[in-house]
């Protein structure tokens, strides 16, 4: 596995292969406000690249954009509703095709209301994985070691988890409900965006 980490882009003619796993880290949870601070992307041949976005800058990342919108690379998200729009806000792009874990966990592992990436990593890999680093201030001048495993982690182990949970939405027969999910992912991100993040938009 090689990591390399780029400067609010990622370079001309670099070939990521196959669908693509992808994380965000922000300054915080609120994406109108916490600016977008690194994007991690792993690729199936294991290559693993994080774009750094310093302060102040344009976010104008044209090589990054085209990846996140290509529609032949599904992008594979843990809770991609607010990776989905945290890229929107600051990159002004929307990521598509989609698949979120997170919905997929839900919607098979109903024996529990564990459904976080160290939980799914832990039952269905056998891995465990550090979640410690994530409250940490990734706006710094310099990522420290530990910010850069953890950035790595959240994206390492993303290709294997689709594949266990699309063999368990298929064989309880909900494939096509997720499928549906993933792809009104988008509206869901603008509802959060324009002011309707907490209320239920389906509700009497």
């Amino acid at each position: 596995m090689s990591v390399m980490v780029y400067e609010e882009d990622i370079p001309e003619g670099l070939e990521l292969v196959g669908d693509i796993a992808v994380d965000t880290e922000t300054m915080g949870l609120v994406p109108q406000r916490d600016r977008l601070c690194l994007v991690q992307l792993k690729d199936e041949s294991g290559q693993v690249a994080l774009v750094r976005f310093a302060a102040n800058v344009s976010f104008n990342a044209p090589n990054l954009k085209r990846l996140l919108s290509n529609p032949q690379q599904t992008k594979i998200f843990h809770f991609a509703r607010f990776d989905v729009a945290a890229i929107h806000q600051w990159l002004n792009v929307w990521v598509h095709p989609i698949f979120c874990t997170k919905i997929a966990s839900k919607l098979v592992r109903t024996y529990t209301n564990r459904h976080g990436l160290k939980d799914l990593c832990s039952e269905l890999l056998g891995v465990e994985i550090s979640k410690q680093e994530q409250t940490s201030d990734w706006g710094a001048h310099a990522l420290s070691e530990a910010q850069l495993k953890y950035a790595t982690n959240d994206v390492l182990y993303l290709h294997q988890l689709r594949e266990k949970l699309e063999a368990m939405l298929k064989r309880e027969n909900r494939k096509q409900m997720a499928y549906k999910l993933f792809e009104a992912i988008q509206v869901r991100a603008q509802l959060d965006l324009t002011g309707w993040g907490d209320e239920d938009i389906f509700a009497h």
